[in-house]
C-alpha cells in the first residue's frame, strides 16, 4: 500500500502522469491526512477493489488543496471534512453528489501538565485562556478541514485569528505530523478524534499528551464524499458514483463501524 500514500504535489503527478495502467480501472481520489493518517483507506481499499474490481488510489492533502485538486479536474472524487467548502464548491458546479458517510469529532489536546489551564473550558473559553496566557499553540496552517475549522474556533472566541503572534505557531503538516510537534514542543493544537486515537495507538506509555477540551456541539466533523463534475475532460463519473453507493452502502457502513484501535472507534458511519 506504500505508493497509495503520495504527497502533494509532486508525488500526485508522478501518479497521474507515469504510472503504468494495470488492468482493470482506477479511481483517483483526493483526501484529507484523517482518513490516511488513521489507516482507514488502507483498511478498505482493499474491499472495494474485491467487491469493484476497481483499484482507488489517493492523496492525501487536506481538504483545501484536496478541493483545488479537484476544481482542476485532477481526481474523480473528494472525500473531504469542511462542509461549508464543499457546499460552495458544489454550487460553484465543480462537483456533483455529495453524501455524506461518516463523523467523529475535533478535540483540543495539550500537554499532560496543561500549563494554560484549560482542561475542561469549553472551546471559547479555552482559547481565550491561551491567548491571554500566550500559551504555545500549533496550527496545521495549511487550509485543511481541521485548519478551517480551528480559525473559526479562534475567530468566535477573540474575532480574530492569533496568526501573527509569537505563541501561535503554523505548522504546514498533517494532523499526525502536527500532533508529534506539539508533543516535542509542549503546546496545543486542535486534532479530530480518529487521528488523536492513532496518535495514542502509536505512542501507548510515550504519550505526554491528553484531550483538555471535548464534547462541544460546535466541535462536529462531519466526512463526505463528492463526484467532480462530470464537465471535466477525463473525470469518471460514473467509477467515482459507484465508489459513493459502496462506501454509503450499510456493508462498507458496518466496516467504518468496526474500525476501531485502543477499543474507540475512529469514526461513526453516517450515511443516509
Amino acid at each position: 500500500m506504500f505508493w497509495q500514500k503520495l504527497l502533494f504535489p509532486v508525488v500526485l503527478a508522478l501518479v497521474l502522469i507515469s504510472s503504468p495502467v494495470q488492468a482493470g480501472e482506477i479511481l483517483m481520489m483526493a483526501t484529507t491526512t484523517s482518513t490516511d493518517n488513521t489507516g482507514l483507506l488502507d483498511y478498505l481499499a482493499p474491499v472495494f477493489e474485491k467487491d469493484t474490481g476497481i483499484t482507488l488510489r489517493w492523496v492525501a492533502v487536506g481538504t483545501g488543496k484536496a478541493l483545488q485538486l479537484g476544481r482542476n479536474c485532477d481526481v474523480d472524487i473528494l472525500f473531504v471534512h469542511a462542509p461549508a467548502a464543499e457546499k460552495k464548491f458544489v454550487k460553484n458546479g465543480f462537483g456533483t453528489n455529495r453524501q455524506q458517510v461518516m463523523y467523529n469529532d475535533f478535540v483540543i489536546i495539550g500537554p499532560v501538565e496543561d500549563p494554560a489551564g484549560i482542561k475542561g473550558l469549553t472551546p471559547n473559553a479555552a482559547l481565550k485562556k491561551i491567548e491571554k496566557k500566550q500559551a504555545l499553540f500549533l496550527s496545521r496552517g495549511d487550509n485543511s478541514g481541521t485548519n478551517k475549522k480551528e480559525r473559526a474556533l479562534w475567530k468566535q472566541a477573540l474575532g480574530w485569528v492569533p496568526e501573527k503572534q509569537q505563541w501561535y505557531l503554523q505548522t504546514g503538516q498533517g494532523m499526525l505530523s502536527t500532533i508529534n510537534m506539539a508533543a516535542e514542543k509542549k503546546g496545543y493544537t486542535l486534532t479530530d478524534r480518529g487521528t488523536w486515537i492513532k496518535y495514542m495507538a502509536q505512542k501507548g506509555e510515550a504519550n505526554q499528551l491528553m484531550i483538555v477540551v471535548e464534547g462541544d456541539s460546535g466541535l462536529f466533523n462531519q466526512y463526505s464524499v463528492i463526484t467532480i463534475n462530470k464537465d471535466c475532460p477525463k473525470v469518471q463519473t460514473a467509477l467515482a458514483d459507484r465508489f459513493t453507493r459502496w462506501v454509503t452502502s450499510e456493508k462498507i457502513q458496518q466496516l467504518i463501524k468496526d474500525f476501531r484501535l485502543l477499543g474507540q472507534p475512529l469514526f461513526i458511519p453516517s450515511a443516509k
